[in-house]
């Protein structure tokens, strides 16, 4: 089941407090940045983000779940209505997320 594109735009309203959110589609999921890095994405009506130690601390009895077949698991965060809250997460979420990989050129 792909992600509906209402659920997308709710997402991103509840993440308006943090800069620099950005989205790219794929496969009928989102991919969900923040400076540029990947935090998580949106999979099945889901808001999933990365399992680094700063998402397990302020979520600790968060699911882990799987966003798709062959992935690795990811943490359901369920506490999406609170903006202050997915601000939190991002900001502490951003040190640990690898940099985005840079594009051979050819």
């Amino acid at each position: 089941m792909a992600s509906s594109r209402e659920y997308l735009e709710f997402i991103l309203e509840q993440l308006s407090l943090s800069e620099d959110i950005s989205y790219k589609a794929m496969m009928g999921e989102y991919i969900i940045y923040y400076k540029g890095k990947i935090v998580g994405g949106i999979y099945d009506n889901r808001f999933l983000v990365k399992d680094v130690k700063a998402a397990r601390k302020i979520m600790p009895d968060a699911p882990l779940e799987l966003p798709y077949d062959g992935a690795k698991k990811m943490i359901l965060v369920d506490n999406i209505e609170d903006r202050e809250f997915m601000k939190s997460l991002m900001e502490k979420m951003y040190t640990e997320l690898p940099e985005p990989k840079r594009k051979k050129r050819g």
